[in-house]
């Protein structure tokens, strides 16, 4: 396999870490009542199979995020490039999903009013660790 095959399966690896992360995040946001405190409405069920949806998107994000690292000169900067990829999620969730296949409307006001400033940090914390685990699996070259 060569190397920018390769750099592309970290990336999506690493994308679906960084959903696992994304995920936990939110179900402990819930779990600590932060959401409620917020009057934000999103429940999470933590189930396989919310789960193993979102562990999917999460690599398939990843994959944008190749295009930001795949040619060699680009190789720097991980984290702070997937934090900049989080923001394609983030607006997928919030002018496609929310209006278009879900009842709560542009930006998931339905949900309440802070849901996008969730929306934007669950995102962020799927950014980081998208970035870190790329750069750890990745090493040196």
């Amino acid at each position: 396999m060569n190397r920018t095959r390769a750099l592309l399966a970290v990336c999506f690896c690493a994308g679906m870490i960084g959903a696992l992360a994304n995920s936990l995040a939110i179900w402990l946001l819930y779990q600590w009542g932060i959401y409620q405190l917020a009057g934000v409405a999103m429940e999470p069920g933590f189930t396989m199979a919310w789960l193993y949806t979102r562990l999917i998107w999460g690599g398939l994000w990843g994959i944008p995020f190749f295009l930001t690292v795949g040619p060699p000169r680009n190789r720097r900067h991980w984290i702070r490039k997937a934090l900049w990829m989080s923001l394609l999620p983030t607006a997928a969730q919030l002018f496609y999903i929310f209006p278009n296949q879900t009842p709560y409307g542009m930006f998931g006001a339905g949900l309440g009013t802070l849901t996008p400033l969730f929306v934007v940090l669950v995102n962020l914390v799927w950014g980081f660790f998208t970035g870190l685990f790329t750069r750890l699996l990745w090493g040196r070259t």
